[in-house]
């Protein structure tokens, strides 16, 4: 049984989630995905928030573009900026999850201890972590920013997949194959696993 981290603000007097959640008629939960720059998480994301709005689903995406222009804007990419970066998003996704929000998070957390980081925050059955695999390759291949290519001349450093590694997740909820699935196909097998537990009964 994992340790999940109790909240120390005490919330006498707050609504309680499950308020939140019946009047939203949905279920909140943290769908976070892990992967590869490249990989799809993006799009992915992008698309799985928009079907689920479409059928009636409340959700908010966080990823690296409106995390780390913001709140995280003071971060760097050494391993303690990385631990705080991904410890941050976790607090603010149990914020969300506590309001009755489908929170959809898109980042790399490319280890085991990185990942652990929003299992002890946010805890089961509220978190679901959801491989995005796509090979180093394929990665490479798509770059649609360049940074692969940054990366390889030296440009960019301490970069996942190259000159700083990326630990395939082994304990998570979905698996999502990009190599030879499109963004559609994916989202459709995300949406037939996800409806169920979204679904307020």
């Amino acid at each position: 049984m994992e340790n999940v981290r109790e909240n120390i603000f005490p919330d006498e007097g707050i609504l309680p989630r499950s308020v939140k959640e019946k009047f939203l008629k949905q279920n909140s939960r943290v769908i976070w995905f892990t992967g590869l720059s490249g990989a799809g998480k993006t799009t992915i994301s992008k698309i799985l928030e928009r079907e689920l709005f479409k059928m009636g689903f409340f959700c908010q995406i966080l990823d690296g573009d409106n995390i780390r222009s913001g709140i995280n804007n003071n971060l760097d990419f050494t391993e303690e900026g990385r631990q705080e970066n991904i410890r941050r998003i976790a607090e603010v996704s149990k914020l969300y999850l506590n309001s009755g929000i489908i929170t959809i998070n898109s980042f790399i957390t490319p280890t085991k201890e990185l990942r652990d980081i929003p299992r002890s925050i946010i805890g089961k059955p509220d978190l679901i972590e959801v491989y995005i695999n796509a090979s180093l390759e394929t990665c490479e291949e798509r770059d649609t920013k360049g940074l692969y290519k940054k990366a390889r001349e030296g440009k960019i450093k301490n970069f996942t997949g190259i000159d700083s590694p990326f630990v395939p997740p082994k304990n998570f909820e979905l698996e999502l194959k990009t190599d030879n699935s499109n963004a559609e196909e994916c989202v459709k097998k995300a949406l037939d696993y996800l409806i169920p537990i979204l679904t307020l009964r």
